[in-house]
């Protein structure tokens, strides 16, 4: 006899969520198809955040939904620690193929938690097998997200991601955040003012001293902390100043990887390439739960080399390519190609930026930015009630048939790249009239 009833919403301890609060105000979906989900009351909710940054084709695209549905009756699983699929080696080989030129491997994981605490490993090992041992520092960005594992909260720089919990890595020191709101609100694509911040990382090799230092992790466009777009010039001179002192650089890319920004990666979108670049989310379109980690040639080749043992790299994960995983993501990149979706979000990005830009002067609004298909619309706080408004926001546009993402008292958006011109339209006269109302 089970001890819990149906919807006893207790037993599932839900993530990034106030539990008690969603206890007493569901909200509940059920389906999900193209641009919009089903709720459990059957009212249609326009997908504006692309789940959580990962349906870039849309729900239920039919290739990803029947290769899956092929694979698992083929093969179900298939470890690869001393095995392999065929399947998984072309995987690699094709994303190899979209990301810049000398970033030649990859190494799968399961989440973008996972990809980024991979890649910090890879750097350390990277110095190590080098016989530069010294450098162990990691360095991440005030306001930065890399996911909730230990290597992830540590370079990570949101307060809330890492207060409650010790144990974080030792050697880690932050950037400044890039967001400057009163020299660059209300922009249009990449803010003109903070270049200069960039910077900050030669006072931080002149406190600890660049030979101690392994890598830098920034995300390229900082998604889940609001939306923080990088200043023009930014990230080159971060590329200028590792390449001066011999760090590595990595861009986290699991939110604007496969097309958000209208390229395959915002290192093409920037023309700024990286030595590691992490993904997830968008690479199956987020059906399967699948990262990878896109690496640099010598730092592949610094392992094959120089490693004192069979095992070149003493780290993976039980389900690393997993052949449903593996299928999800070729049917993606498949679907993504063969409906030339990244050049149709670049297309729409024009449009969708008028659209964000057509909040300005609606009550409480104080910033709105936008780059490719993201847009983040600011609210002034509640005066002692931070976060307040946005998340009323958020509870008014599910009951008007919108799904948004709030983070603090940012509303977040990114809408899958099907949308179509009159569903941006309606995505915003929507938002308007419910900004219109929260107080």
């Amino acid at each position: 006899m089970t001890r819990h009833k149906a919807n006893d919403f207790s037993s599932f301890w839900m993530p990034f969520t106030p539990n008690r609060d969603f206890a007493a105000d569901p909200r509940l979906i059920v389906a999900a198809d193209g641009m919009y989900y089903t709720s459990h009351d059957g009212r249609k909710i326009m997908d504006a955040t692309a789940g959580l940054w990962c349906v870039n084709a849309g729900h239920n695209a039919p290739r990803v939904t029947e290769a899956v549905k092929r694979q698992v009756e083929t093969l179900d699983f298939a470890p690869h620690f001393n095995f392999g699929t065929p399947q998984a080696f072309d995987l690699a080989t094709r994303l190899a193929g979209l990301f810049p030129a000398g970033l030649d491997h990859v190494f799968f994981t399961n989440s973008g938690s996972e990809s980024v605490d991979t890649a910090l490993k890879i750097a350390l090992h990277y110095h190590r097998m080098r016989g530069d041992a010294s450098r162990t520092r990691l360095i991440g960005r005030e306001r930065g997200y890399h996911g909730t594992g230990f290597g992830g909260i540590s370079v990570g720089g949101i307060v809330n991601n890492r207060k409650h919990f010790g144990g974080m890595l030792t050697g880690v020191d932050h950037l400044r955040h890039t967001h400057d709101p009163e020299r660059n609100a209300f922009t249009r694509g990449c803010p003109e003012h903070g270049a200069d911040r960039a910077e900050d990382l030669e006072r931080l090799c002149a406190l600890h001293d660049p030979s101690t230092i392994a890598a830098v992790i920034v995300e390229p466009m900082a998604g889940s902390t609001g939306v923080l777009l990088p200043p023009r010039g930014y990230l080159e001179r971060l590329r200028e100043i590792c390449d001066r002192h011999g760090i590595l650089l990595i861009f986290d890319e699991v939110i604007t990887a496969f097309g958000r920004l209208g390229h395959a990666s915002a290192a093409e979108h920037f023309g700024v390439t990286p030595d590691i670049i992490t993904t997830a989310k968008g690479l199956t379109n987020g059906v399967v739960p699948m990262g990878a980690v896109i690496v640099d040639e010598r730092i592949y080749a610094s392992a094959m080399e120089r490693a004192d043992t069979p095992i070149e790299l003493f780290h993976g994960y039980t389900y690393s390519a997993h052949p449903l995983a593996v299928a999800a993501a070729t049917a993606a990149l498949d679907t993504y190609a063969s409906d030339d979706l990244f050049a149709r979000a670049r297309s729409l990005a024009p449009t969708w930026e008028a659209a964000v830009h057509s909040l300005r002067g609606l009550p409480h609004v104080i910033d709105l930015r936008n780059l490719g298909l993201v847009g983040a619309i600011e609210l002034a706080p509640r005066p002692g009630a931070p976060g307040k408004r946005a998340w009323e926001a958020m509870t008014r546009a599910w009951e008007a048939g919108l799904m948004l993402r709030v983070t603090g008292d940012i509303i977040a958006l990114s809408p899958p790249f099907i949308i179509s011109e009159a569903e941006i339209e309606t995505l915003f006269s929507r938002l308007a009239d419910i900004l219109r109302t929260i107080d």
